[in-house]
């Protein structure tokens, strides 16, 4: 699969399912599936869960990096999955915030060890090799308020991942170097 083909809609995923499809998938199935994730986050390394994910190659974040459709469609995948997680990304701030649903999506995912937390640490991952550091540091910002607010329902090593995510030299992490093509 051509990650950049699927993010400006000209492909489907390896399983037939459009970019747009997805979005348009509501809380229970995207709770329900576990190998969309990959597509709407994908990786330079290769998922431990999903031999089929795509992997995110050094010219797929120059494309990210240099097309802002490519980001605004990544932009589109964060907002739907932050929506899934009960939050919502405020632009002229940045940040991440709680939306009126909060309550009723954190029951889903705001537990220790939930599965989610991995899915988290993909999201925050993808965002900075795909050029959206803020963010994915506002995503970060509000975890961390998360975990000061909920304690032991968020592990240490759940926000240890997302805080080495949300650091990560994305140019340096992949092999690439800021004037490399």
């Amino acid at each position: 699969m051509n990650i950049v083909d699927f993010y400006r809609g000209q492909a489907p995923d390896d399983r037939g399912r459009t970019l747009e499809q997805i979005w348009s998938w509501d809380d229970d199935r995207l709770e329900a599936v576990h190998d969309y994730i990959q597509e709407l986050f994908p990786l330079p390394e290769p998922s431990r869960f999903s031999s089929r994910a795509p992997l995110l190659t050094a010219a797929d974040m120059a494309a990210f990096r240099a097309d802002p459709a490519l980001r605004s469609h990544m932009m589109q995948s964060f907002r739907r999955m932050l929506s899934f997680y009960g939050l919502v990304y405020v632009e002229d701030a940045p940040l991440v915030r709680k939306a009126a649903h909060f309550s009723r999506r954190a029951e889903n995912w705001l537990a220790f060890g939930d599965h989610n937390h991995l899915r988290i640490t993909r999201i925050i991952r993808s965002l900075r090799y795909c050029g959206l550091d803020a963010p994915a540091h506002a995503f970060f910002t509000c975890l961390e308020s998360l975990k000061k607010e909920y304690g032991r329902q968020i592990g240490d090593d759940a926000v240890a991942y997302w805080k080495d995510a949300a650091t990560l030299d994305p140019l340096n992490a992949a092999g690439l170097t800021a004037g490399a093509e």
